[in-house]
Order: C-alpha cells, then structure tokens, then sequence
C-alpha cells in the first residue's frame, strides 16, 4: 500500500506513522542520517529505527534510487508513504505532485491510500502540552481506483495517478491547490 499525503511540516513524518495500523516506511532526507554527534546520532537512530528510507535530493540517478527503493518495500508487501509535493508547503496551500509516487504505484501495482494532514503545519514542539493547542488530524481516503488506466501509456497514466492523488489530498486536507510546484528547501 502506497500512501500518499500533504506535506506541512517535519512532524509528518512521526504523526503518519503513530497513526497508521500498520508499520508505514517512508523517503526521509539524507542529512537527518548523517549529522554529527549526539543529535545527528539520536537522529539517525530514530529515522532508522521508524523505517526511513534517506533520500538524496541533488541528482537524478539518487532520486531514482529512492523510488527503486520505495518500490521494493511495496512490492515486498508492506506500507511506504510518500509526500508527492516533495518537500513542505511553506504556504499552507497545496502545490503540484511530482510523478515519482505514480511512478512506484505504476511500477508495483500498490493500491494508492491519500492522506490530508490538518494542524501539523501550527503544531511547535510540546504544544500538545498547552491550552489553545493545534488540533491535529489525520484523514485516511479510500485507495484510488485506478483500474480504469489499465492499458493506457505509462506517461499519461502516471500524470492521471498523479492528479487524482492531488485532487483527493486536497478533499481529506482542506487545502487550497496552488496551481504550481512547490519551491525547493533544504529542508
């Protein structure tokens, strides 16, 4: 199962997860496994030991084996998410899918699962300690049917997984589409 969801801040990573009924693995950026002393260690400790998959964002053939890699989890049976903007909304709003988890679901077979996180982006560490905290919320869809794409050329039909992913992450989120890909950070 291939789940994909909105991306509002580094806590997407743990509220998926914890909230899933199955153990979830997932593309985490590479620096989160290769800092340095006691943080960089508890770091690289925690996204190993949660399933992260590090993920090199500078060239093409690294981004290839990310998705190599996700897509031997799929098919190995298990649950790998992934957040198709690619990095964090900065704006709140939803920007465009990349084509990389069509890709993989194309690729396997995967039933594709969309999630719309509310609240992550306005969460601060140990607010769940405050009044007048965010409220949290995770929405899982029911799987995409995609049966209808069968026979149709790989390119169009990872665009139509693609906006159909979009499209039903924008239902269970609440978010306003941008119309436009989402800026690159180093984040």
């Amino acid at each position: 199962m291939l789940l994909a969801s909105n991306h509002l801040a580094s806590l997407d990573t743990v509220i998926i997860p914890t909230s899933a009924a199955r153990p979830v693995q997932f593309l985490i950026k590479s620096s989160y496994f290769t800092g340095s002393g006691v943080l960089g260690r508890a770091k690289r400790w925690f996204f190993t030991s949660i399933g992260g998959v590090p993920v090199y964002r500078a060239t093409g053939r690294a981004a290839r084996a990310a998705l190599d890699a996700g897509s031997s989890i799929l098919r190995a049976g298990s649950v790998f998410a992934v957040f198709p903007e690619g990095t964090r909304s900065r704006d709140g709003k939803l920007h465009e899918g990349h084509g990389g988890a069509a890709w993989m679901a194309r690729d396997t077979g995967a039933a594709v699962v969309p999630v719309g996180l509310i609240g992550t982006g306005a969460a601060k560490p140990l607010s769940h300690l405050l009044p007048g905290r965010p409220r949290l919320e995770v929405h899982f869809g029911e799987p995409l049917d995609l049966a209808d794409l069968e026979g149709v050329p790989d390119g169009r039909a990872r665009r139509e997984i693609t906006e159909r992913m979009m499209a039903a992450i924008a239902r269970l989120s609440g978010q306003e589409r941008s119309g436009g890909v989402n800026a690159t950070s180093r984040d």
